[in-house]
């Protein structure tokens, strides 16, 4: 049986109605959520929204896990995940070596598997940005702004009616178009993650 807990990637500007909604509802469908970052050697760091009225104390490192812990990881939007992309030395040709994107190479392996499942939404896509082969081929949505980088990274968009789908399912991969859809993000990738 899977580990009732879903991991939530995240990192300084966060979308803060996400964080709410994801407190309010996963628990009560019997899902713990815990928040992971890299944290730099640091026992914990303290990590604010986009509207700097939230504040979440993160004390798990993606050093200490491995994504099979978790029933599902959620990637959450903001501009969390573009900073969780930054790595500190850079060579030319290496593969992005940011703890985060190391993480998720190991959690995409894991969902390719049928082993877990993996939730997007609006700007998290990001950090599938880090390295097209973890995107290339797959089917998704996002938020508007993001359209190009995750097409220049190899991501097939799904459109309708001039905008992006509200969500989408590829495979164990759910993603959802912005926090305006997170209720429905959610329940979807709460349907997905219970069909296991």
């Amino acid at each position: 049986m899977p580990a009732k807990k879903i991991a939530v990637l995240i990192e300084e500007h966060f979308d803060e109605t996400e964080y709410h909604r994801f407190n309010e509802f996963f628990p009560k469908q019997g899902y713990e959520v815990e928040y992971l970052s890299n944290l730099w050697k640091q026992p914990s760091l303290t990590f604010n929204g986009n509207d700097h009225t939230t504040e979440v104390k993160v004390t798990v490192d993606f050093g200490s896990v491995k994504p099979t812990d978790y029933a599902g990881v959620i990637l959450i939007g903001g501009y969390a995940m573009d900073r969780l992309r930054y790595q500190e030395t850079v060579q030319p040709g290496q593969a992005n070596q940011a703890p985060a994107v190391v993480f998720l190479r190991e959690a995409v392996k894991a969902m390719d598997q049928g082993l877990i499942n993996i939730g997007t939404i609006c700007h998290s896509l990001w950090l599938f940005c880090a390295d097209t082969a973890l995107l290339k081929g797959r089917k998704v949505t996002c938020a508007h702004n993001i359209i190009c980088d995750v097409e220049n990274a190899g991501g097939i968009v799904i459109y309708e009616n001039g905008q992006t789908v509200d969500s989408y399912i590829d495979g164990n991969l759910i993603t959802g178009k912005h926090p305006g859809v997170v209720d429905s993000f959610m329940q979807i990738f709460l349907d997905e993650l219970n069909k296991k």
